[in-house]
Order: C-alpha cells, then structure tokens, then sequence
C-alpha cells in the first residue's frame, strides 16, 4: 500500500516522481557496490543526488522556516547530554545546522559528513567538518564525549553500519554516549520510496527497530543501552524490551495499516527508534 502525498508537501507528484527515479537509480548503484568501492561511492551518490535533484528536501531545508523547528526539537534532545567543556559529534547533519547550535555550549564541535556542499560559511569557531568515506570517522580514539545522529542510520549500507557503530564507539571517551534517531522500520519505508513502493528502494538502505539498534549498539561493546524520550515537559529513558514487545505486535499487522499508522505524527513519533548507549568507564 503506497502512502498518499500530504497536502503540506510542498512539491508536486512530478518532481517527487523525478526525485524517486534519481534515488533509485543511486540506490541501486549503492547497493551492487562492493565493500571496497563504497567508501568513495557515498560522497560521489550524494553530491549527484544534490545535483540532479535541487529540491531535494536536504538542500532546500535551510529556506524552509519548518528547518528551525526541526533543529530546535534536536537541540532540546542533546541539551541535557552536553557539558560545557565537552566534545559534540554531530554525525550526517546535512548543513550541520544543530552543531552550529551547540558549538556555544561546548568545547569543540564536529560535523561528520560525506559531503560540505550544504554546510555554510563562516562557521563557528571551535567547529570543525570532518569528512568521512562510508563508515570510517577521521578523529582519534577516545575524543567525544557526546555523538548523536538523526535520520542517518538508515542511509548506511548495512554491512558499514556495523562499521560505523563500531566507530562511533571508538572515538567516544569512556562513559561517552552515542544517541541515534532513525525512523522505525516497522512503519515504514520512510525514504521517498514511500509514495511509489512498499519497501525502501531509495536511499534508504536499511530501516532498523529500536530492539534491532539496541542489538547494534550490544555488539559494539555498549552496555548501557536504553530509549530516550521527550515527554513534554518532563525527559524519560525507557527500557529498550518495552519496545520490543510493540514492534513485534506491529511486525505481524498487515503493511496497509501499519502504513496507516505511519501517518499519525503521535504514532510515528512514539516509535521512532531513539536507542542511546553508554560506553563503559
């Protein structure tokens, strides 16, 4: 069951339809590529996508008064995470628009991307943009105290991810933490495949539950592990089996509802895999 255009989508069926059969295209190229010929495909993907599609959301995003809102709600997310002498690492940020944000509350501040086409200039001062080719991440061990990701995850081919989690994990200092935000598998898919297919055949190369990520981030020597909430006006972090337990309910709803369910904003938001761990001391 595809999902219907929303009445506030600014674009029209064409150029989501063109945007579409871009990323697919893309998609697929990402996909075939072996773990040698990733590492440089992601940058040169994204820099074509940017090109060939201008209204992408990503690169329109900084116009669009909704963007503020959007840094904003992440900003109140990381806000308690942060100390005044850390080290912020924001992970796929697009223009790094929330590292901006941040970096007047923290020591240093690092943007990780494949890209800088969309990061603007002047930066602040103790931020710095770190390109990175697929998985691995261009600072040293035991560098971050906070690294926080949103909307990337699922960008990642699979097989990297694991990679890259292993990454995060490395250049975290003991009791560093590591809060990702991906949209939830269960719901989905969530790219723009959304409006043509039932599966995510964009640039979405995997879509992960808040127990899949939890496992993730287990492998990859976290320990404590849990699902961070904002209720307003109060913050909660909640045991990552309660949701196992939702998302195996909703795993076994036929894909029509659970696409449905995807549309209201409370559910999606109430499922969105919102995993943190804790790197042990």
């Amino acid at each position: 069951m595809r999902m219907r255009i929303p009445a506030d989508e600014p674009r029209s069926a064409e150029q989501l339809r063109q945007h579409y059969e871009v990323e697919k295209e893309l998609a697929v190229r990402l996909r075939a590529a072996s773990r040698q010929e990733r590492p440089g495909l992601y940058q040169a993907v994204y820099d074509e996508l940017f090109r060939r599609v201008p209204d992408h959301p990503q690169v329109t995003a900084p116009k669009r008064a909704s963007h503020g809102n959007k840094v904003s709600s992440q900003l109140r997310l990381v806000k308690p995470l942060l100390t005044p002498g850390g080290t912020f690492m924001e992970i796929g940020g697009g223009d790094c628009a929330l590292s901006f944000q941040v970096a007047p509350l923290v020591a240093k501040a690092y943007g990780v991307e494949v890209t800088d086409q969309l990061v603007p200039r002047p930066a602040p001062a103790n931020f710095q943009v770190v390109l990175s080719e697929g998985s691995r991440i261009a600072l040293p061990a035991n560098t971050v105290d906070l690294a926080f990701s949103f909307s990337v995850a699922e960008h990642i081919h699979p097989e990297d991810f694991i990679e890259h989690v292993a990454e995060v994990y490395r250049v975290l200092k003991p009791g560093g933490v590591y809060f990702c935000v991906t949209p939830n598998r269960v719901l989905g898919p969530h790219d723009i495949s959304q409006y043509f297919d039932d599966v995510a055949t964009g640039l979405h190369m995997k879509e992960y539950t808040n127990g899949e990520m939890a496992r993730l981030f287990r492998d990859a020597g976290f320990r404590a592990i849990w699902v961070e909430k904002r209720l307003k006006p109060v913050r909660v972090r909640l045991p990552v089996a309660a949701f196992r337990a939702v998302e195996a309910i909703l795993d076994r709803l036929p894909r029509g509802l659970r696409r449905r369910l995807a549309g209201h904003r409370r559910i999606f938001w109430a499922m969105e895999v919102c995993v943190a761990g804790r790197k042990p001391r």
